[in-house]
């Protein structure tokens, strides 16, 4: 999952994508300002071109439909509209978060037809791997509809983390840090794949588990850097909510929100101070992951060392047969050689035979008598 966010006064701007499926953004208000202005702009287009257009054609341009339940609104073309209803029944029927109270704020969810519609409407802010846009301060969503490609993830997987992040800033407001909030809507929204990121994780054997702090700025790092902070956030979270079997994080949010300080509610939830929680889990971290990351280093550096070693052995095997060919060739020369030495030898020892036959004896002439 890949996240990136700006704050723009007290909103927040974030865009995620990834393995585990889009994620929740937080726009700030430049972003739904973007937004009115667009829809604005648009209104003004096509009251020109009624003027000038046949109502026929004005026609055949569907529009988008309004789905109500509960305290959500689903806004869809008609092409996504099953995927519309699909996503409310789903908002509906889990309507509650880890360790908070119900929801009742109303949200409005905006499925865009297209990528290039879905840029438009959450505007500047989300870099090009964004899916999701959430907007805490106006109770909004934007998400991709059926278009959106296939690593974009489970679109009710990714709904639940938008939402997720709506409930926490319902609650908490702004007292949430960059990494606990993507860690828990990760963690609301059940992403174990997230784990998978750390098991092959290079810099987690090299450079081990960073801190908390530094999580912050993982996520305006890059895809990969962004995937690993979110793995790392969800982690944490995890980890923080297992210290309390029974209630989770529920005394946890309440003395957050009362002290509006996250070392005192951890000292109040769990018995203990924010520093010693995250020694504690950096190093169940390292325990856990190391292992399966440095096997999966050795891998690659087999990989690696195979890709270097091998076009060197096949060249060397190569030359081993050119010069074994020659050899071949050469002692098979040899032999031909010796053998017609030998051959030659021979035949000089053996006289040559002749087929001629030896002159008649000769007759003594005889005297006339």
């Amino acid at each position: 999952m890949l996240v990136y966010r700006v704050r723009e006064g007290r909103g927040r701007c974030e865009t995620v994508e990834g393995g585990g499926g889009r994620r929740a953004i937080v726009a700030g208000r430049a972003g739904v300002r973007t937004l009115a202005f667009l829809v604005l702009l648009a209104c003004v287009v096509l009251g020109a071109l009624a003027a000038f257009v046949p109502r026929r054609l004005l026609a055949q341009t569907p529009a988008p439909a309004r789905l109500d339940r509960g305290r959500f609104t689903v806004v869809a073309y008609p092409s996504d509209l099953p995927l519309a209803r699909s996503l409310l029944r789903a908002a509906v029927a889990h309507d509650t978060f880890p360790g908070l109270a119900r929801p009742s704020a109303q949200v409005l969810i905006a499925i865009a037809p297209d990528a290039r519609r879905f840029r438009e409407w959450v505007g500047p802010f989300a870099p090009e791997w964004g899916a999701a846009i959430a907007m805490p301060d106006e109770r909004r969503v934007v998400m991709q509809g059926r278009r959106a490609s296939s690593e974009a993830g489970d679109p009710l997987q990714v709904l639940r983390h938008e939402l997720a992040h709506l409930a926490l800033h319902e609650a908490l407001g702004d007292l949430p840090t960059r990494w606990f909030d993507e860690g828990y809507a990760g963690y609301a929204a059940g992403e174990w794949g997230r784990e998978e990121v750390l098991a092959t994780s290079v810099a987690l054997v090299l450079r081990g588990t960073p801190t908390l702090d530094s999580l912050e700025s993982s996520f305006y790092g890059g895809a990969a850097r962004a995937s690993a902070g979110y793995a790392l956030a969800y982690r944490a979270v995890t980890d923080l909510a297992t210290l309390d079997r029974e209630r989770g994080l529920a005394l946890f949010f309440r003395y957050w929100k009362e002290t509006e300080s996250m070392d005192r509610a951890m000292r109040a939830a769990y018995g203990v101070t924010l520093a010693s929680f995250e020694m504690a889990w950096r190093a169940r971290t390292v325990r856990r992951y190391g292992a399966l990351a440095l096997f999966a280093d050795l891998s690659l550096a087999a990989a690696v060392l195979m890709a270097l070693v091998l076009p060197l052995y096949i060249s060397r095997r190569r030359r081993d047969r050119r010069r074994m060919a020659a050899l071949v060739a050469a002692d098979e020369a040899a032999d031909r050689a010796a053998r017609e030495s030998a051959l030659e030898e021979l035949l000089r020892s053996v006289p040559p035979e002749t087929n001629e036959s030896p002159p008649p004896p000769s007759v003594p002439p005889q005297l006339p008598s």
